[in-house]
């Protein structure tokens, strides 16, 4: 018998077929939406939660902030809950109104502002005086230590060590670094790929960021190679992934697939996983599947 956060993880990884001609290349989609709030962030929050309060830098009294794009912040709000903390999240006005209710829901407080730049901003200022616990996730080495103990053995596992590139979309990157980590110290030659918006594109959960607002986390050296992802590319693809093969997930999801059809498309075999981050019903509201 489980509680919930022993849901956490061990999510399936389910071959995507009928989108490219090379029968010496499979690709697979790791099923991120399967965590019980929807999202690989369930890893990174659980895991920043857990580790603040195993080390004594907060308690049952504590209040928390953080600024997210979403689905950290859901996740962060279903793991403060089971932990009973009080929780601010702060986010865009731009995020969808399904994101905000389901915070809500998770008796989260939310914070609107104009961008995520003035949103990491204003909860780093709250924190600093001192009434308010940040957690951080673009600087936390948590963020990315939940990849090196789960997701990364899994993929190393569930694939038989066959992997040959990893492909993620590129948000806080603890998702790419902790994987990157985990799977080159298993076979250096696994290829991690990155992906990011290109400079006229906006892709929820994937992020080109200033220079100044670069999560201190990100190591571009655990990175291969950047993919630049239009957002119309990454929108069909989202489409295409619900449409034939059954799967419902956000944009950022469909860049990665994008990105791993071009891949595909380059070698000459190889098996390749990349990170279906979230689940659809979080965009409903947005025209990505109208």
């Amino acid at each position: 018998m489980q509680n919930l956060i022993d849901t956490i993880g061990n999510t399936p990884l389910v071959e995507i077929n009928g989108f490219h001609t090379n029968s010496n290349v499979r690709i697979f989609a790791k099923m991120e939406g399967n965590n019980p709030a929807g999202s690989v962030k369930d890893r990174a929050a659980l895991n920043m939660i857990r580790s603040a309060l195993e080390r004594g830098e907060i308690n049952p009294q504590s209040k928390l902030i953080e600024a997210t794009s979403g689905n950290t912040g859901i996740a962060l709000a279903m793991i403060a809950g089971l932990y009973g903390l009080d929780l601010e999240l702060v986010m865009p006005s731009t995020s969808t109104r399904e994101r905000t209710l389901t915070m809500e829901a998770y008796g989260a407080n939310v914070t609107l502002l104009e961008s995520m730049e003035i949103c990491r901003d204003y909860a780093e200022e709250k924190a600093a005086t001192g009434e308010y616990f940040i957690l951080n996730q673009f600087a936390n080495p948590d963020n990315y230590k939940a990849h090196i103990k789960t997701t990364g053995p899994e993929i190393w596992r569930d694939t038989a060590g066959k992997i040959t590139h990893f492909v993620s979309a590129m948000g806080t990157t603890g998702t790419i670094m902790g994987c990157s980590m985990y799977l080159k110290g298993q076979r250096e030659t696994v290829q991690i790929v990155g992906c990011q918006p290109t400079e006229e594109s906006s892709i929820p959960g994937i992020r080109r960021w200033p220079q100044a607002y670069l999560p201190k986390i990100f190591d571009a050296s655990r990175v291969d190679r950047v993919i630049d992802i239009a957002q119309s590319d990454a929108t069909t693809r989202s489409r295409e992934l619900v449409k034939r093969a059954g799967i419902f997930a956000g944009m950022s999801t469909g860049g990665a697939f994008h990105a791993a059809l071009q891949i595909a498309n380059e070698i000459e075999e190889g098996l390749i996983v990349f990170i279906a981050c979230d689940r659809g019903d979080r965009y409903l509201s947005s025209d990505l599947f109208g």
